[in-house]
């Protein structure tokens, strides 16, 4: 195999750094430096490095490594140093949260997050959101359709912080520290909530008829769901009649088979603190961790033992003594994690993202055995493609491989069962790698993780 290295220059702030692009990394690359805390604070006397790696295909920019590339493996292509107080910014969406008032936890800790769409990603620093992969549709926010190949701050946002972003197939959502949700790209099926069919190439305002702070969101390819702060849901986009925007006869698409005016989910008869949007199907936890879903069930996406979907919020039977603290939604499967960190999908299996070590289609939530000995604290979905995240700091990925989306070479394009990442380095295994986070797309995913020394 040849590999071939394009080297290019990029400036980020008042510095310029020498980037190179491979399917494997070069000895003495630089990695830009999108956030400095010893610059902003003079008596900072130490720093965390935090590195976002990514790998898949990148046809579009969304690798952010400046170049179309096919990385085979996690490589970074930006370095954070951080104060050692840093964390995950929350909301994330279909993840249960302590704070539920946007103000609640602004206390001056630095947040940082991650989210991956459907060929771009977003990575958001302390209330700044950097953007970057595909433009098509406006889904960058930056005022065209160009794509971006390198991480892109994106400044039509106005002053107020991002808290959470949500990138969906042609369009992205984000919400700010006043509880407002803003979206952006194309709003064809009504995924923007803008009541409006045409692209929108910056950041709008969702207008909805809440009267209170927004504290959740989460968006899939074609529809969007925001949960306000006394845990009323609320959702808009496509509904080709599975009925994933739980609203009931009568009171779905307005046009198009899409419904672009946010619209409250009545049927749910408790309040919920967090969402997550599938392919054709939604989920809901509520405060204590339930698990509600609701849409489209052919491929037993709702866990309940045959194929009846349906427009109506209904619990899970098995799940019913369970306390679920973060769910992901794939096209047409589902993972949710529980507070003792046990790993449970259901849903379709055909390209192994149920991670059962087979290809079959499962009925009920059933746990991943070969995570058991594994205490897991944080997992994400693409839409066929799994991951978790262990308690230290270790990430496992199974599902489709086939555009080397699970950043490990040698697999099969079906790899049914978890495999752990690994992540090379060029100092002799002098540094420990924590993973933080993780985000999948269609064909590409990403990781936040710490570097540290033994």
């Amino acid at each position: 195999m040849v590999l071939r290295y394009l080297r290019t220059h990029q400036t980020v702030g008042r510095y310029c750094f020498q980037l190179y692009y491979s399917t494997r990394s070069p000895t003495n690359k630089t990695i830009p430096i999108l956030c400095d805390c010893r610059e902003s604070d003079s008596t900072a006397q130490e720093a965390t490095s935090v590195q976002l790696h990514s790998w898949g295909r990148g046809a579009s920019g969304q690798l952010g490594g400046g170049a179309e590339e096919i990385r085979i493996y996690p490589a970074a292509v930006a370095s954070l140093l951080l104060p050692p107080s840093f964390t995950l910014a929350s909301p994330i969406p279909g993840r249960l949260s302590f704070s539920k008032s946007p103000t609640e936890d602004d206390n001056g800790v630095v947040k940082i997050g991650i989210s991956c769409g459907l060929f771009h990603s977003a990575l958001l620093i302390n209330g700044q959101l950097w953007i970057w992969g595909k433009g098509d549709g406006g889904r960058l926010g930056l005022g065209h359709e160009e794509p971006a190949f390198n991480p892109t701050l994106n400044s039509h946002l106005g002053s107020n912080l991002i808290r959470s972003a949500a990138l969906g197939g042609l369009h992205s959502v984000a919400l700010n520290s006043l509880g407002q949700v803003f979206t952006w790209g194309y709003g064809g099926f009504g995924a923007l909530g803008h009541s409006v069919y045409h692209r929108e190439l910056l950041p709008r305002l969702v207008e909805g008829p809440w009267t209170e702070e927004i504290c959740h969101i989460a968006t899939s390819g074609t529809h969007t769901a925001a949960i306000t702060k006394s845990g009323d849901l609320y959702i808009w986009g496509r509904d080709e009649g599975d009925g994933r925007l739980g609203l009931g006869p009568g009171c779905g698409p307005n046009e198009a088979g899409g419904l672009s005016i946010p619209s409250k989910v009545r049927a749910l008869p408790v309040p919920v603190a967090a969402v997550s949007c599938g392919g054709f199907f939604t989920m809901a936890l509520s405060e204590e961790g339930q698990l509600w879903n609701w849409g489209a069930n052919l491929n037993y996406e709702l866990g309940r033992g045959d194929k009846l979907g349906g427009w109506k919020p209904q619990p899970v039977p098995s799940l019913k003594d369970v306390c679920i603290i973060q769910i992901a939604s794939g096209g047409y499967h589902s993972i949710a994690l529980t507070d003792k960190g046990e790993v449970l999908t259901w849903g379709r299996g055909g390209h192994g993202q149920l991670g059962h070590s087979t290809i079959q289609n499962q009925k009920v939530p059933l746990p991943i055995e070969a995570l058991a000995n594994e205490k897991v604290i944080y997992i994400a979905s693409g839409g066929s493609s799994s991951a978790a995240i262990t308690d230290e700091g270790k990430l496992y990925m199974w599902g489709n491989t086939k555009d080397c989306q699970l950043g490990i070479p040698g697999i099969p394009e079906v790899q049914p069962s978890p495999v752990e990442v690994k992540f090379l380095t060029e100092d002799d295994g002098l540094m420990n790698d924590k993973v933080l986070s993780v985000a999948i797309g269609a064909s590409h995913a990403m990781c936040l993780v710490t570097r540290s020394s033994f």
